[in-house]
């Protein structure tokens, strides 16, 4: 009487390789099931790849970016892209204020770029800053602690300036913010470059 062989489920052998052979990207991972399962489709592996990402049984990180300084880094535009959308919001925020005329309509788009740069942008940056991974907080998560810090640090920045002799008025209050925004900003972007680095030298 025959017996066959066993064949281990497809979603199995992959956590298997995984743990076995460590392989650095998801090409290699395919390269290494497919040598054991030759009849493997590149639509079945990824839709198993997904499935593992979904129960969060697979991590999958995006490749570390090759640069050996800081301002390489900042020219990587997709590692960079919230920054310079900060620094942009940051540059609307005085245009709306010292260049567009106070009339409607053209006020109410001061009142939007003036919240948003109140109200989320100084929080947003914090946490780029305290958690540059990006994985420690889901998108719910990281849009309340956004919106909660910045509504602690504005009136904390308020506080501040009013026991200063330029005192609550508009133009500090402008530049306090701007200052603290770009400063955490740029802090969250060398946070973000020391992560890559170290990722870059685990991968060699």
């Amino acid at each position: 009487m025959k017996t066959g062989k066993v064949e281990i489920p497809l979603r199995e052998l992959i956590t298997q390789r995984i743990r076995a052979e460590s392989p650095r990207t998801v090409r290699d991972l395919f390269e290494i099931v497919r040598k054991r399962r030759p009849t493997l489709s590149e639509d079945e592996f990824i839709r198993i790849i997904n499935e593992l990402r979904e129960s969060k049984t697979l991590e999958l990180q995006s490749p570390a970016p090759q640069v050996d300084s800081y301002p390489a880094y900042l020219r990587i535009q997709d590692e960079n892209v919230w920054f310079y959308l900060v620094v942009s919001a940051a540059l609307a925020t005085f245009l709306a204020i010292y260049v567009l005329p106070s009339t409607y309509p053209l006020v109410i788009l001061r009142w939007i770029v003036g919240s948003i740069f109140v109200l989320f942008l100084p929080g947003y940056v914090t946490i780029q800053a305290l958690f540059p991974e990006g994985k420690e907080l889901d998108n719910i998560e990281r849009f309340a602690l956004t919106v909660g810090l910045s509504l602690a640090i504005t009136p904390l920045i308020g506080l501040l300036l009013n026991y200063t002799p330029w005192g609550i008025r508009l133009n500090p209050i402008v530049a306090a913010l701007s200052i603290f925004t770009l400063g955490i900003a740029i802090t969250g972007t060398f946070r973000k470059y020391k992560l890559a680095i170290g990722r870059q030298k685990t991968s060699h």
